[in-house]
């Protein structure tokens, strides 16, 4: 009876020393050991450097801390304190009587350990190591002077092995130092691709890079070194926050850190995928205690989730029963009847507080979840759940973790189903079949055997993807539900698929950036998850993702507000802000005029009354919401009948705007007649422009020199720019004439008048530029321009930096600078009064020739004959 007595505690440590390695004490029974939930073994095999011995973690464990715990260590920050445990484990054991404790390695190459930059390492960690003594290095180099690495030296393993020798902590043999740098590489080593060896692939955290990066490497060394075998982590006792838990209290504990920090380490491992946080799950379907558990540890052993929940959990092979149970109810008793010393076990020994039942509650024991035809199993504890015969038929219970085919591969992975798959409940009369949860339709009837037949609920769990999608934008965005992304069939799966491409395509319509889509839908899962409790507490996988995960929820009437939050800045909602405000003001006023109205109110009264007054402030702001909504109606209505009567007076005036142009185009020409010119051909509009720029070219000859009050030298440098224009216009055309096909020109005698104005044009145009500079030439060097010249030259040197040496080199070129620009500045300006003067002459010479009175004119006329000519000048 004494084993029959044995307590969980002790079950449980049987159980992890079974797995470990460690020897089991006599007189116990070591036939059964626990299968996992797939039903193969580990693919990693017990070469995988995270299949630890129970001892060995231990060792390892215990150098850690040691190193850890070191005065010239403790007091660092996280990424020298991994530096020290990287370098530590790289180091070289003794070899006799020569204690070599060195490692050699590149900056580069901690820096990729740590996954953080060369700089970062070389500017606050190596320096942080040598300032405290725990660290010694020194720059190695080849017989040629080249530097081939850093020699580094850990002190506090070198003086273990000097004061402590091979008793201390910290002095791990050869073996063990290779052990826990194979675990190093496991977890977070780099990765390398020798040519000559074979690969070695990178860690699991290898990616994980940047801030905060050697926290959470540190921390899940220091997890997997606390982890037992069983995959789960050993949380520290004692009372614990709410809202960090006792897994964030128990890596605080490990790291030296706030449980704040703790929780958001151990949420960014969680979403890198090796560490999955749960409740327990228990038999009132009441949330149990929160637990840790190691992926890669459990993987290592051949274990998931579902395979040490089978073990540690209510959802095992025999739930745990309380001590004061009877008969085969007992804990003990269960497990010596299997005789596996801690299947039927409690994760956590000796924590009588997690215990859902009274000591004297009576329950019945709890069917095999899993059920392996072809094993012969030799059971005689009275059980109900021993005896299902030889067919592979499962029990007849209500659970989907039962559904498991005859080869050995789980068709259902979910929690349960609320659908009986397999036939009656015990005592009950078998029924038809199951209603398929997809379709709404019955399956086809049961068969011989009393199994149904495959249905479309079956197919859909047969085509369910446990990965998921190979869009990476899914990917990204379903992260965080992937566990309840298996628990769905094939058709739900679609149906999230395409529910999670809706809303990554209306978050893009939003004016959220494409590639940060995901990246916002993947945050607000998070948050969902959060609210609910975490995927334990999702009862209904799909209906939560549908309705409640993936769907934007808007808190006020801004169109990209999410829970209050803006999708595009990742900010709080002003507008939330804007009602809660509102909100509360209107609190404060119904409370104010309940106050003045009704003094005197009693406590039951008065909060009736001002609720009252709020509910009128509400109706009142309904109906001027109404009457805003008509408003802005009309409002609008205005404005599209004004953009419509807008767009409609642009297209009647680009209508009459064309219909112009066409009648412009059919106009001929005013000065040759040429048909369909649009009033003005081509040559006579450059002879038009041409006839004004001789006359501008004519007055800047004469600004420029000759004498203003002369009329006839005005004339005279008029009329001989005109002359060197037409010479210049003449060597211009027979310059293009010896470039040009000349019978092309004879052929058509419209190209060539058109080519001929042109070019007389561009020679004209050409002269204008050159009168223009002549001239200011010219009155550059007149006597005002000379004097405002020196005055500039002058006013430079005497600025306050050239007093000391006005001729000195910068001094002069400073002032002929001004001098030069002030001359410029001279010559525009005369030559702008030359021309404007010239101008007003010619106007003055035009209106006197015009205003000449008829009896001047007469004599004239009526000297000469009345020839033809004569006479249409005198009509005209």
């Amino acid at each position: 009876m004494s084993a029959l007595a044995a307590p969980a505690a002790e079950l449980d440590q049987l159980f992890d020393d079974f797995v470990d390695g460690a020897p089991v004490l006599p007189g116990q029974r070591t036939a059964l050991r626990s299968v996992p939930a797939s039903g193969k073994p580990s693919p990693e095999g017990p070469e995988d450097p995270l299949r630890l011995g129970r001892r060995m973690r231990l060792r390892l464990r215990d150098a850690v801390q040691a190193l850890l715990a070191d005065p010239s260590i403790a007091g660092l920050k996280d990424a020298p304190k991994l530096a020290a445990v990287v370098l530590y484990a790289k180091s070289r054991a003794p070899k006799g009587e020569k204690d070599d404790n060195q490692t050699s390695i590149w900056g580069a190459e901690l820096g990729r350990w740590l996954g953080m930059k060369e700089s970062t390492v070389h500017h606050k960690v190596l320096p942080v190591l040598r300032g405290t003594d725990a660290l010694h290095t020194k720059v190695k180099s080849n017989g040629k002077g080249h530097v081939t690495g850093l020699d580094c030296l850990v002190m506090p393993l070198w003086n273990a092995r000097k004061n402590g020798g091979a008793g201390h902590p910290l002095a791990l043999t050869k073996a063990e130092l290779a052990t826990l740098l194979h675990l190093l590489e496991a977890l977070f080593g780099p990765g390398w691709t020798p040519e000559d060896k074979e690969p070695t692939p990178p860690g699991l955290l290898a990616g994980r890079t940047g801030k905060g990066a050697a926290t959470d490497r540190l921390g899940l060394l220091l997890m997997v070194l606390n982890t037992r075998a069983s995959g789960w982590l050993q949380l520290v006792g004692g009372s614990v926050k709410k809202r960090e838990g006792r897994g964030a209290a128990t890596l605080a504990r490990l790291l030296g850190c706030s449980p704040s920090g703790a929780r958001k380490v151990l949420a960014r491992l969680t979403e890198a995928g090796v560490v999955a946080r749960e409740h327990r799950a228990t038999s009132t379907r009441m949330r149990g205690r929160g637990r840790v558990m190691l992926l890669p540890v459990a993987r290592a052993y051949g274990r998931t989730v579902a395979s040490a929940e089978a073990v540690s959990g209510p959802g095992s092979v025999f739930s745990a029963r309380p001590d004061g149970a009877c008969g085969d109810h007992a804990p003990a008793a269960a497990a010596s009847a299997l005789g596996t010393p801690g299947i039927g076990g409690t994760k956590d020994p000796g924590n009588a507080a997690d215990r859902e039942r009274p000591d004297g509650a009576e329950l019945h024991a709890d069917h095999a979840s899993v059920v392996t035809p072809g094993g012969s199993l030799s059971l005689s504890g009275g059980f109900s759940g021993e005896g299902r015969g030889g067919g592979g038929r499962r029990p007849g219970r209500v659970c989907a973790g039962e559904d498991r085919a005859a080869d050995g591969e789980s068709a259902v992975t979910g929690r349960s189903s609320p659908v009986v798959a397999v036939g009656p409940l015990r005592g009950e009369k078998p029924k038809e079949s199951p209603v398929d949860e997809r379709h709404g339709e019955r399956a086809a009837g049961a068969g011989a055997g009393g199994r149904p037949k495959a249905g479309g609920w079956e197919t859909a769990q047969r085509q369910r993807r446990l990965a998921l999608p190979a869009d990476l934008r899914l990917r990204v965005a379903l992260g965080p539900v992937w566990w309840l992304w298996k628990l769905l069939n094939g058709w739900q799966q679609d149906q999230v698929e395409a529910a999670a491409k809706t809303e990554l395509g209306q978050l893009a319509g939003l004016g959220v950036a494409p590639e940060g889509a995901p990246r916002l839908l993947a945050d607000r899962l998070t948050d969902r998850l959060r609210e609910t409790g975490g995927e334990a507490l999702v009862d209904k996988p799909f209906p939560w993702l549908i309705r409640r995960g993936l769907p934007q929820r808007q808190a006020c009437s801004h169109r990209k507000c999410d829970d209050g939050i803006r999708l595009d800045t990742r900010a709080d909602c002003e507008n939330c802000a804007n009602v809660i405000h509102i909100r509360r003001s209107w609190r404060t006023w119904a409370a104010a005029d309940v106050d003045r109205e009704q003094p005197g109110l009693g406590d039951e009264a008065r909060p009736q009354a001002v609720e009252a007054r709020l509910r009128e402030y509400a109706a009142l702001e309904a109906e001027d919401f109404v009457w805003r909504r008509e408003q802005a109606r009309e409002q609008q209505a205005r404005r599209d009948a004004a953009r419509a009567a807008t767009a409609e007076q642009r297209e009647r005036e680009r209508q009459a705007a064309a219909a112009a142009d066409v009648v412009r185009q059919a106009l001929a020409c005013q000065d040759c007649g040429r048909g369909r010119a649009a009033g003005l051909c081509e040559a006579c509009d450059h002879r038009r422009q041409t006839e004004t720029l001789a006359v501008e070219a004519g007055l800047l000859a004469a600004a420029g020199s000759a004498d203003l009050s002369d009329p006839d030298s005005i004339a005279a440098a008029a009329t001989q720019a005109r002359t060197a224009i037409g010479d210049r216009s003449t060597a211009a055309w027979q310059e293009f004439l010896q470039i040009t096909d000349v019978t092309t020109l004879e052929a058509d005698p419209q190209a060539a008048e058109d080519a001929y104005a042109f070019t007389v044009f561009q020679a004209t145009q050409q002269a204008v530029g050159a009168y223009r500079e002549t001239a200011l030439e010219m009155l550059r060097r007149t006597q005002k321009a000379e004097a405002e010249a020196g005055r500039a030259y002058r006013s430079e040197q005497g600025r306050p930096w050239f007093r000391r040496n006005p001729t000195g080199a910068d001094a002069v070129a400073a002032a002929t600078k001004a001098a030069d620009t002030a001359r410029e500045r001279v010559a525009e300006h005369l030559l702008a009064v030359r021309l404007e003067q010239l101008r007003d002459q010619s106007t003055a010479r035009t209106e006197t020739a015009a205003a000449a009175p008829w009896a001047e004119r007469l004599p004239e006329l009526a000297a000469r004959s009345l020839d033809g000519g004569t006479a249409g000048a005198v009509i005209a």
